[in-house]
């Protein structure tokens, strides 16, 4: 069948499966838009590309598929840069398809021209450009297969405008599924062994490629040799905090407890995890390379075994593939660290007790709150800021698929990505954490929520500064304060303003029938939190910060 470039492309995403695209229309790929008309594709418009491209990265995560994008050339490439990063550093599969000036005009400094290799070569796994209409499907086969195989990342591909109205008679490729990494039976037999000649191991989950079955028989795993298991850095969704084997999170101010236990262990068995530099503590977790008795590292990409850590067991496989191979292992009779999981639960329950800060609504009780109130199945999202410590460290996560959250520490991220959750997953509840200045950094895309009737929930957590920002500063230049205060709108009256839901909380006993007002009002809606500015974080405050830094100089 003779077909468009646009409508070949179309037709092949409909084959990989694909069920929602996020865009910003341009002129340089009208004829993609044209064939999107009549496909079987729910097409969300943003305000944004680089919402656009974030609610195509938190996609991507919560569903293990390349999650789509598309955007105009020059600036629409270039604003949605963002979200290619963040697919990058967390390992998300995602595509970004980007408008390109017709083929006869290039290296003329043509309107919007920009060389895509060259602006997203250092950020992606694959960048191309199709030149024949004729090779769409082979491309796009490889840009799922690239997307999602190995470690997972973004692709990009060019579209140049006149390629697109181009005829071709080609036929579609088949469905595309992610290559599974499978660990030798030798592998597997050599971890039993260290395990067994271990004295205080624990195991470190992080990274992508998981399914709710991995983490199950990881669970089971957990429980036949009683190991402490932690979460890396903003993947809490990976392990259930209410398991007795659950030892917490390594992210930021992590639970000195925990960093002792990671520091004492004799074996780390760290699976899916990068140890970046967030859950490795700016890499002072490990000796760099190390001898690499002390680390078993497994990870989906190969390149990334050996690359900063070494181990003596590297296992070049993907999570779900090697816990189910876990199953062949079987503990010896008697275990040395028998109880150290159950010491490690403990330890985490106290760490996220209840935590009283200055001012009159209390996080602590907030997060209560939700755990008490939300369904387990509730997808939460959030950008970059001190108020994610929140979430993190207080929310209830049992469920996968529970969680988006960058692991680059990208602002602006929380709106777009609820906007993606609840257009991905419709009959889920989503709620969003914003930070005030986190939120009016793609705060654009609540409209996105009013145009589609998303109800998600935003909590915009107002303390009046770019917080973690003030907080570095006052540690650093203690009492010196520059460029980190902010001067915000009334968040409610945005809300509504919009056609959404909007009240404000400055108590904690507000909190509650807020959230129920919000959650029956059945629109997209925005709860402005504000908290005392010194409440910077559950441990300390910023005067404290402040003079303790003093106190050191």
């Amino acid at each position: 069948m003779t077909r468009t470039g646009g409508q070949i492309l179309v037709d092949q995403l409909v084959k990989q499966g694909v069920d929602d695209i996020f865009c910003v229309p341009g002129e340089s790929y009208l004829a993609v838009l044209d064939a999107l008309h009549d496909a079987k594709i729910r097409v969300t418009v943003c305000r944004q590309e680089g919402g656009a491209a974030m609610m195509a990265e938190a996609a991507g995560k919560l569903t293990g598929r390349p999650g789509i994008c598309f955007v105009t050339r020059g600036p629409g490439a270039t604003n949605a840069s963002h979200g290619v990063h963040i697919a990058h550093q967390d390992s998300t599969p995602m595509i970004l398809f980007v408008g390109q000036i017709e083929r006869s005009a290039r290296e003329r400094g043509a309107f919007q021209e920009l060389d895509y290799r060259a602006v997203f070569g250092s950020m992606t796994k694959w960048t191309t450009e199709i030149d024949d209409a004729a090779r769409i499907p082979e491309i796009i086969s490889r840009a799922f297969h690239v997307a999602m195989s190995g470690r997972p990342g973004p692709v990009v591909i060019a579209l140049p405008e006149d390629m697109l109205v181009e005829m071709a008679e080609v036929k579609d490729a088949p469905f595309v599924t992610p290559v599974p990494a499978t660990p030798a039976r030798a592998q597997i037999e050599a971890l039993g062994a260290r395990l067994a000649a271990a004295k205080s191991p624990v195991v470190l989950l992080g990274g992508t490629r998981w399914d709710e079955k991995a983490i199950a028989d990881i669970a089971r795993f957990a429980e036949r040799y009683d190991l402490p298991v932690a979460v890396s850095f903003r993947r809490q969704m990976l392990f259930p905090v209410d398991h007795p084997n659950f030892a917490g999170d390594l992210g930021i101010g992590a639970n000195p407890a925990l960093l002792e236990r990671f520091k004492q262990s004799d074996l780390i068995l760290a699976i899916g995890a990068r140890l970046g530099e967030m859950p490795s503590q700016g890499y002072s977790l490990l000796d760099i390379p190390g001898d690499g008795e002390k680390l078993v590292h497994v990870h989906p990409g190969a390149e990334e075994l050996g690359r900063v850590y070494a181990t003596a067991l590297p296992i070049h496989a993907d999570p779900a593939s090697f816990a189910t191979a876990l199953g062949a292992l079987t503990p010896p009779n008697a275990l040395p660290w028998a109880g150290e999981a159950k010491k490690a639960h403990a330890a985490w329950r106290e760490w996220t007790g209840e935590k009283k800060t200055p001012g009159a609504l209390q996080m602590w009780q907030v997060m209560q709150h939700l755990n008490e109130t939300l369904s387990a199945d509730a997808i939460m999202t959030n950008g970059a800021g001190n108020y994610a410590t929140w979430l993190h460290r207080f929310r209830a996560f049992t469920r996968f698929q529970t969680q988006a959250a960058p692991t680059s520490g990208s602002m602006g991220y929380g709106v777009p990505a609820a906007v993606a959750a609840k257009r991905v997953f419709p009959d889920r509840e989503v709620i969003s954490f914003a930070g005030d200045g986190c939120f009016l950094m793609n705060g654009q895309e609540f409209a996105t929520a009013v145009q589609y009737d998303l109800p998600v929930i935003i909590l915009v957590i107002d303390n009046g500064m770019y917080g973690t920002i003030r907080m570095h500063q006052e540690r650093e230049y203690p009492g010196r304060v520059s460029a980190t205060l902010l001067k915000n709108p009334d968040f409610a009256a945005y809300a509504r303003a919009f056609g959404g839901h909007g009240e404000r909380v400055e108590k904690t006993e507000d909190f509650a029938p807020a959230l129920a007002r919000a959650r029956a009002s059945g629109k997209p809606a925005i709860l402005h939190c504000l908290i005392d500015p010194e409440a910077i974080t559950p441990a300390m405050t910023l005067s404290q910060i402040r003079d303790k830094a003093k106190a050191g100089k």
